[in-house]
């Protein structure tokens, strides 16, 4: 099996064998990095852009530039998480997930989506997005947001953005979507549902009047159930949509 590696630049692709001996089966990263890219177009939680990327040892597998629901595993890339450079066909805002992963050892997934409700709550939202539900709570104290509207295509942006999440579990960034992190794929897209739902509830909110949010004790409840929360949300949203 032959999968793309990181070249110089971003000059013309290369495929290289890999020299490590590869499993004649899925690995449960790259397939689980498929299943959530393709959950993530099935939901309309991207469109033509957004990515999807799991920590493998030193590198991460991440999908390439391409519509996700075309993803699969011979399209993946794996991308050293020390690149000073992205390989060719890598999506140009990759770096936020490179800093992320250098940033947050406890991050093994990232996903990046456009989620419109979140266009809406990041334009109302001056610096934070509180839980307003007990499942918005699996999104930590607050969805912190990116003051930047910018493509994250440079080592620099990104790990700004990677700063405005700290240890949050998803960020909103202003005029640009969101990311959402996981120590699975999976757990990745189930908190992007997630955070379409906090948006969506959050701009209904604000319109209806004050708002009220969860107490800390409400949200560290929550925190400690997410787990087997996360995954039975993540069985569901595969099963539901056909991935």
């Amino acid at each position: 099996m032959t999968r793309p590696l990181s070249g110089q630049g971003r000059g013309p692709a290369t495929t290289e064998v890999l020299t490590r001996e590869v499993p004649t089966e899925p690995s449960a990263d790259t397939e689980e990095v498929v299943a959530a890219a393709r959950t993530l177009a099935a939901l309309g939680l991207v469109a033509a852009f957004g990515h999807v990327s799991a920590r493998h040892g030193d590198k991460m597998v991440i999908t390439p530039a391409i519509d996700l629901a075309h993803a699969s595993e011979d399209t993946l890339l794996e991308v050293p998480l020390d690149s000073t450079e992205l390989p060719a066909n890598t999506p140009g805002e990759a770096w936020i997930h490179l800093a992320v992963y250098q940033a947050r050892p406890d991050v093994h997934a990232v996903a990046r989506a456009i989620p419109e409700s979140v266009f809406a709550a990041g334009a109302v939202a001056s610096r934070s997005i509180p839980p307003l539900h007990g499942q918005g709570a699996m999104l930590g104290e607050a969805v912190p947001v990116h003051d930047d509207a910018r493509l994250m295509r440079t080592a620099e942006i990104g790990a700004s953005a990677a700063r405005a999440l700290g240890s949050a579990d998803a960020l909103v960034l202003r005029g640009n979507g969101a990311v959402t992190t996981g120590t699975s794929p999976g757990h990745a897209v189930a908190r992007m549902v997630l955070l379409d739902t906090t948006c969506r509830l959050r701009v209904a909110a604000q319109s209806a009047g004050a708002i009220r949010g969860l107490t800390s004790e409400e949200i560290t409840a929550w925190r400690a159930a997410a787990p087997p929360l996360l995954d039975r949300l993540w069985a569901h949203l595969r099963r539901t949509n056909g991935v």
